[in-house]
């Protein structure tokens, strides 16, 4: 059985992902959350922070969960009903926690947006979806029918317990030029980027309502691949990597939220 420190792998960790460097929404608190008393035997990767992916992770025999989304978005609360639950199991069974939210996105080998595009047979060329003067998502030039795109998507998304909604579009039309950002990724600011860059096809996780709205008026056709498929690449890679680095198995946690 291979050992390895929890400090070596949180250090490969923060220097891959650069996690001290990217910026990040105020509650991501990227990089370790939640440490064990030192070592890892196995790893368990999710998108999500819940009761059942704690479960899961601990049926697994992990003993460090990565997670995409982690443990504290809401900021400080009280540790009580399911918040203490989840957190008691943690540490009753040893299990640390490591979280990597826009490090992780934007990633050019392990991102959850360089993967998708690969997965869907996209080249990506440049960057995407701008903020705070980083690009989050990727872009590119392609020639296919935006049909095609279309019936990719639904095939990925559907391998994760999803489905894809598109806005109309013709049967002939042809996307030329695509820009993607997973998650939570069709914005007005999204939208405006798109515009101004010349893409004609977005690929998205969700959006508001008026963005599909705003999308048809302009002319741009937004796929929304559902937030919790387009973001479950990244961990998977992360995990892998750290069993080519460090000798440790794996497993991925799949909890779909149906969006």
């Amino acid at each position: 059985m291979s050992i390895a420190r929890l400090s070596d792998v949180v250090g490969w960790l923060d220097d891959v992902l650069r996690t001290s460097e990217v910026p990040d929404y105020d509650g991501a608190l990227n990089g370790l959350q939640l440490a064990n008393r030192g070592e890892v035997t196995r790893v368990a990767a999710a998108v999500d922070f819940s009761r059942r992916t704690v479960d899961q992770a601990i049926a697994s025999g992990a003993d460090l969960l990565i997670l995409h989304h982690g443990m504290f978005w809401s900021g400080a609360r009280p540790i009580v009903g399911p918040v203490y639950e989840r957190l008691a199991l943690l540490m009753a069974h040893g299990v640390a926690v490591y979280a990597s939210h826009l490090p992780l996105d934007l990633h050019a080998e392990y991102g959850n947006n360089a993967l998708l595009a690969r997965a869907l047979g996209l080249q990506p060329t440049s960057g995407f979806g701008a903020w705070k003067g980083l690009s989050i998502g990727v872009s590119g030039e392609s020639d296919l029918l935006t049909s095609e795109l279309l019936a990719r998507a639904r095939q990925f998304a559907s391998q994760y317990g999803g489905s894809v909604v598109s806005t109309p579009f013709d049967a002939v039309r042809h996307t030329r030029h695509w820009g993607m950002v997973t998650g939570a990724g069709a914005s007005s600011g999204t939208l405006c980027e798109a515009q101004a860059a010349g893409i004609d096809t977005l690929v998205v996780g969700e959006g508001p309502h008026h963005t599909a709205v705003d999308a048809d008026d302009s002319g741009l056709v937004v796929l929304y691949a559902g937030h919790y498929a387009t973001e479950t690449l990244g961990v998977q890679a992360l995990a892998r990597a750290i069993e080519s680095r460090f000798g440790l198995p794996w497993s991925f946690l799949h909890a779909p939220t149906g969006l």
